[in-house]
């Protein structure tokens, strides 16, 4: 875009102030525009109640006090010189803090651009102010069968906005047809934050929950969590040894389910003699290095660092990405990227629209996983480097928000 545009973004930095990841998914899209000279400002209004990991809470993980949540978030914006650009509503009290009322009413008012990443706005038909509302979809597949559902809740969400976007470059027609025109795009990387000296550790990692949230069905088939998947992989670290495969997973207290279709015969064993043992636990006596994930990531810096400090990624996709075949491919790996660090991950479909072979490999089962680590063992620096071309070249900032500006504020869509 050749001229400056008022654009508000969206997200959930402040609800999952503990999750360093998810401060990245949303703080790179601003800055990502912020880099292009546009006047951006970020608005967190998404109804939910902060998570609480740390503290006394409502009694069931959230938190009823407004200061941590209210501090990190401003303590993020003022980081990146957005001081005086950001506003957040408690839900508990549905208190606004940052901007006034009077200044993020004119805000919404004078804003050319409203860009609603992950359908985070609770009340989206608020901001009608706005000249153009954008939906981003960030979940793919669980997203087409949500809207599709009878009783979906999101529709009327998803049919607020002007212009949709979806990280499901691949969207396939076994997937519902939600009336929606569905632009690919991509997660889009701030390279600069990613440059990094720091010498990693002889150790692939990945960052992940267990699980986020219920199995759902579509037309007789399963779209399920990562469990689904990781079940298929627990022998990887006895196949590649020496290399060690690290996983650090959030909520290590959910207890180990006895009731996974076609779990394999190790973990059966495992679970007969230890019915009250955790993912964390089970991987483990697997021989996966497991850590914490609020220990290690809990912040946007250590969040880095553990990346920057990785030999490279292994990881699987939630088993919905995989069945739908839809080409995600998450904000995570693409950071591993860009700092240079190869990538092995299981296949959405993200194969039919980036390279994979050198610095991004893709497997679908456990000899094709093996013999990715192997390969990237054998030739790590040649992978390191096609790491951050293909950062460079796929998810770069500025590529991949200037296309999606044009798309959004063109009139014919």
């Amino acid at each position: 875009m050749d001229s400056s545009l008022r654009i508000i973004v969206t997200g959930l930095i402040a609800q999952h102030r503990l999750l360093g990841g998810v401060t990245w998914d949303y703080l790179q899209v601003v800055l990502g525009i912020k880099r292009l000279g546009h006047d951006v400002y970020y608005i967190e209004g998404s109804g939910e109640w902060p998570y609480s990991f740390d503290g006394p809470a409502g009694g069931d993980g959230v938190a009823n006090d407004p200061r941590p949540t209210v501090e990190h978030l401003a303590s993020v914006m003022a980081r990146f010189g957005l001081s005086t650009k950001w506003a957040y509503q408690f839900p508990p009290t549905s208190e606004w803090f940052g901007l006034s009322d009077e200044k993020r009413t004119d805000l919404i008012r004078s804003a050319d651009l409203l860009i609603n990443v992950s359908g985070t706005l609770e009340r989206p038909e608020d901001y009608r102010g706005v000249r153009r509302l954008v939906y981003i979809d960030t979940d793919p597949v669980f997203t087409q069968i949500d809207i599709a559902g009878d009783n979906s809740g999101r529709r009327h969400q998803v049919d607020a906005h002007d212009v949709h976007f979806t990280f499901g470059e691949c969207l396939g027609k076994h997937l519902p047809d939600t009336g929606h025109r569905w632009h690919p795009t991509r997660q889009p990387i701030v390279l600069s934050e990613w440059v990094s000296s720091v010498p990693h550790h002889d150790v692939f990692t990945t960052v992940m929950n267990w699980t986020s949230y219920k199995v759902v069905m579509y037309c007789g088939r399963t779209y399920g969590q990562k469990d689904v998947e990781f079940l298929k992989f627990m022998g990887l670290p006895q196949k590649v040894l020496p290399t060690t495969l690290e996983v650090a997973l959030h909520k290590p207290h959910i207890r180990w389910p006895s009731n996974y279709e076609n779990t394999p015969a190790c973990i059966r064993s495992l679970d007969r003699d230890n019915a009250t043992w955790t993912p964390h636990e089970v991987l483990t006596q697997l021989g996966w290095r497991v850590v914490d994930a609020t220990e290690v990531c809990s912040d946007s810096d250590s969040y880095r660092r553990y990346i920057q400090q990785s030999k490279g990624e292994w990881s699987v996709a939630k088993n919905g990405y995989v069945e739908g075949k839809a080409g995600w491919f998450s904000c995570r790996s693409a950071c591993y990227l860009a700092a240079g660090r190869p990538v092995i991950v299981q296949d959405t479909g993200f194969s039919k629209v980036l390279p994979v072979g050198e610095g991004l490999l893709a497997f679908g089962t456990l000899d094709e996983a093996e013999a990715g680590i192997r390969e990237v063992e054998g030739n790590y620096r040649r992978h390191a480097k096609a790491a951050r071309s293909i950062a460079e070249a796929y998810f770069d900032s500025d590529k991949v928000l200037n296309r999606l500006l044009e798309v959004a504020m063109d009139s014919k869509y």
